[in-house]
């Protein structure tokens, strides 16, 4: 089972920057699928931004043009680039790894790491 580790949240002035970074436990060469979800306060979990099996990267409409998702594979890492932040960007920020196995998906998290965009 692969742990993910997230780093990198913290208080940020409204147009500033963050890097999160989500460091992986296994080659993430491995995982079919990896991403970015995030949670602000009584709201669902969404999807910010993904790299998915076989395809392209994906990003949430609110924050295309800002958010860059990356990946190093020689540390295991993925990344999420965060510019012109807005206050609507506060939220609990997770790592996401999902395996296909026998035609079945398994998903794992992070434990998550907070972003804070103050006006």
């Amino acid at each position: 089972q692969v742990q993910l580790v997230e780093s990198g949240g913290g208080l940020v002035q409204a147009g500033g920057s963050l890097r999160l970074s989500c460091a992986a436990s296994e080659t993430i060469s491995s995982i079919n699928a990896m991403g970015w979800y995030r949670q602000a306060p009584g709201k669902q979990r969404e999807l910010v931004a993904s790299f998915p099996s076989g395809g392209t990267t994906n990003y949430a409409d609110s924050v295309k043009g800002r958010f860059t998702i990356s990946r190093d594979n020689a540390k295991n890492t993925v990344y999420l680039q965060m510019n012109i932040l807005k206050p609507e960007d506060t939220a609990v920020y997770y790592c996401n790894a999902g395996y296909r196995r026998g035609g079945k998906w398994y998903y794992y998290w992070g434990q998550g790491t907070q972003v804070t965009v103050s006006s």
